[in-house]
Order: C-alpha cells, then structure tokens, then sequence
C-alpha cells in the first residue's frame, strides 16, 4: 500500500508537541545492608580512637587455700585502637540557563543533581565499608582513607591459600592479603561461626554478595544439614523458602543478607552491636562562590569506620 498523494503527514507538520512524561526512571540500588545494620556515632577528630578490652581466660582451677596470703598480679591495659575520617565529595555545577527552563522529571536541576550525588555518596561509603582498604593518616598531598571491615577482622577468619589478614597495628589498619578464591561452603561458614561463639561474639547477619547469597540457599539441598533456613511469616508458621533469608546456627539465628556494594570474595560475620559509621562532618551541601553564569554545588560528609572490637566480627574470605 502506498500513502494518497498530497497527505499531509507528521512528518511534514511543524508545530507538534513531543511527548516526554514528566519522570524520570532510575532503578539504580541504594540499599546499603551494612550501613542499615550497624550504628551511628560521633567522631571529634580527623584520626577517631576507642578502645578494646578482654577478660583473661576462664580457669576451671580458681580453688584458693583458707586463709591463704594474698598475691597479686598486675592488671592488664586496654588497648587503643582508632581509624582516619575520610572526606566523600561529589561536585556539580549548573549553568543559569539549564536551571531555569521547563524541564521534564524535575524542577529544579540543583535540587535533582544535588539528591542524587547523596545517593552516590552513601553508595560509596557502602563499597568502602565492606573493602580491604587499609587506613591512610593522609598529608597535604594524599587523601586519608578509612580502614574497611576486612581490613580490621583478625581474629575469626577462615582464608584462602595464601591468604593472610591484617588488622590494627601501630595506628595504621593494615590490608588483609588476598588468598586464593574457593568455593562458599556449610563448613567454612560453621567454621567462622563457631570462631566467632568462641571468642565471644554473637552474630546477627551475614553480608554476601549476590553469588554467595545464592550458594547459601543451596546449601538447603546439602544432605547433611540438620539446621533448616526458614523465613517466618507474621502468622508464626515457619517454611522453608528458596530465597533463604535466616540461617538457624548452633549459636543463634544468623540473617544472610546480599550486598551489591561490598568485595564480593568476602563474606562479613557481624555483630551490629560492635560496630558503627562515626560521622565527623554529616552530609552537608557547600556552595562555593559563583564566579559565572552557574551555580557551583559541592556535596560531601566526613567519615570513619569505628569497629568497636575486630573479634566481635568474623569473615569468610576468597569465596569464588
């Protein structure tokens, strides 16, 4: 068939209006498990310190003599630990123009970027959390850096071969070394669980990234697990799930939660009861002087991982 000759079409016609909805679509993720998990603190300076502390082992042997002499020991001292705040910036700049014309999905084009660059700044500190990154005191010339979570862990660990960790020494948080990667199994995760019970802490979630999530759920299929992952449901009846969402441990319930921004070789055991973001300079937007027809904006917080006492934690590292 062919078009009758002299139509007008809308390929001719000027003057007709574009169809542009007024929205604008982002499914990019902002769930941060980690930073949901832990608490929030307050940090007073650039290096944030704290200290740790343990009671000697227990004796099944503390049997004294009646009226025996007493004799003493010196008491043990804490130990002081601490980790360098970090600046997270995102800048943007808007010309006169562009703020104001119509736009479509927005009013205001400050206002959107501005949300945004937020956003992405609470998906960075996310990503740092859960890294190896190793504490940098920083100088005039080099940014400092929060030490991560598999930075700290030393103590409930089960590594791959090679691997080695590295953990606070001399006020600088060392970068664990990265062994070889192997496959996620019941066995290492019991393994770092029962470290963990051992040494005295008590975990409430697993943070895995998506590969891992999904191999745990499998391990619902191992014919030698007693322990079932159950998702209860507000009616109390408990079922077991493909998406598994609770692993019921020997030493407690344990929530298994994927994480998009963490390293996706480790698996961090953690007690949000010892841990926490410390802000030093909450999330703040500076407007530096217009030196042009545009508005400069400059969106920024300062920040530092407090991991109030690293064998509260454990991880499962070089997964696969």
């Amino acid at each position: 068939m062919a078009q009758v000759s002299g139509t007008f079409s809308s390929y001719d016609a000027v003057g007709n209006k574009e169809d542009l909805i007024d929205k604008i679509f982002d499914i990019s993720p902002i769930d941060c498990p980690i930073q949901t998990t832990i608490g929030k603190s307050k940090a007073n300076g650039k290096f944030h310190e704290w200290q740790t502390d343990s009671l000697s082992a227990a004796s099944s042997s503390n049997a004294q003599i009646e009226g025996d002499e007493y004799s003493y020991s010196a008491p043990s001292a804490t130990t002081r630990v601490g980790n360098y705040c970090q600046i997270g910036r995102k800048t943007l700049i808007v010309s006169g123009t562009q703020e104001a014309v119509a736009k479509a999905g927005r009013k205001s084009e400050l206002g959107y970027q501005a949300a945004k660059a937020s956003k992405e700044l609470k998906r960075d500190m996310e990503a740092a959390i859960g890294s190896n990154n190793a504490s940098v005191a920083g100088d005039d010339t080099t940014a400092r850096q929060s030490g991560g979570l598999r930075a700290w862990i030393d103590t409930n660990t089960d590594l791959g071969t090679s691997g080695a960790d590295g953990g606070f020494s001399s006020g600088i948080v060392a970068a664990a070394t990265d062994g070889t990667q192997r496959a996620f199994t019941k066995t290492i995760m019991d393994t770092v669980l029962k470290s963990c019970y051992d040494n005295g802490a008590e975990i409430k979630m697993l943070s895995v990234g998506s590969a891992q999530k999904q191999t745990f759920s499998g391990f619902m299929s191992d014919s030698n697990v007693a322990q079932l992952r159950t998702n209860v449901t507000g009616n109390g009846k408990t079922s077991i799930v493909g998406g598994v969402d609770v692993y019921v441990s020997d030493f407690g319930d344990v929530a298994v939660q994927a994480n998009r921004f963490q390293r996706a070789r480790d698996g961090y055991f953690i007690d949000p009861d010892y841990a926490s973001v410390s802000m030093l300079r909450k999330l703040q937007v500076d407007k530096p002087a217009k030196t042009g027809d545009a508005q400069k904006y400059a969106v920024l917080h300062e920040w530092t991982l407090q991991v109030d006492n690293e064998a509260a934690h454990g991880v499962a590292a070089d997964l696969s």
